[in-house]
């Protein structure tokens, strides 16, 4: 599983996650490419605030390296699945350009995914939702179809690990960003052998 990073080195990350990395890029945080020649992703902040003019901004500012995007987390309603699929409508048609991700959230089960229109899913939501078997048969059907499959929010070796072995293609988290002892425990987890 690729992890996503957005505001330490990610050469340092690497080493203490013992996993590849890669950028994540938001709105908030407005950092620049780290690897201007990498893969990276793009949120859009809903989950603290959702700025559109920032969400716009930063599109324009990275869209010489479109190439290069993952995806773009087409803006979400947290924890509500059917606002987020009116957002997704509204704004999909404006990022055309780009491979977007559709963001599921809790009540997700009950709705459509349009998976036509994306390019990967996002699993956010609250954590019960998250760590539930709606988002897991989310992350399979995802494989089956041939999205990519992101999911948010993952700061412990169990829900990394948990994501992994669904088939989650990256993840981010807050703490994997920041801390070096968040890093270092889920290397220490995946190189720790397993009780039978």
């Amino acid at each position: 599983m690729i992890v996503m990073i957005s505001n330490h080195s990610l050469d340092e990350c690497e080493k203490e996650l013992g996993l590849s990395c890669e950028q994540i890029m938001t709105p908030e945080s407005r950092h620049n490419a780290y690897r201007p020649e990498g893969h990276f992703c793009i949120d859009n902040g809903a989950f603290k605030k959702f700025v559109a003019d920032s969400f716009i901004s930063l599109l324009k500012r990275e869209e010489n390296r479109r190439d290069l995007c993952r995806f773009v987390a087409v803006p979400d309603v947290v924890g509500c699945a059917r606002r987020t699929l009116e957002c997704f409508r509204h704004w999909q048609p404006r990022l055309a350009k780009w491979p977007v991700a559709f963001v599921c959230q809790d009540g997700q089960e009950n709705l459509e995914i349009p998976w036509d229109n994306c390019a990967a899913v996002f699993i956010g939501g609250s954590t019960d939702w998250k760590m539930g078997p709606h988002a897991a048969a989310i992350v399979k059907a995802s494989k089956v179809i041939g999205k990519w499959c992101h999911v948010g929010r993952i700061n412990t070796p169990g829900r990394l690990e948990y994501f992994e072995d669904l088939g989650a293609d990256s993840c981010d988290g807050t703490g994997l960003s920041r801390y070096s002892h968040m890093r270092l425990e889920i290397h220490k987890n995946a190189t720790e052998p397993k009780l039978l």
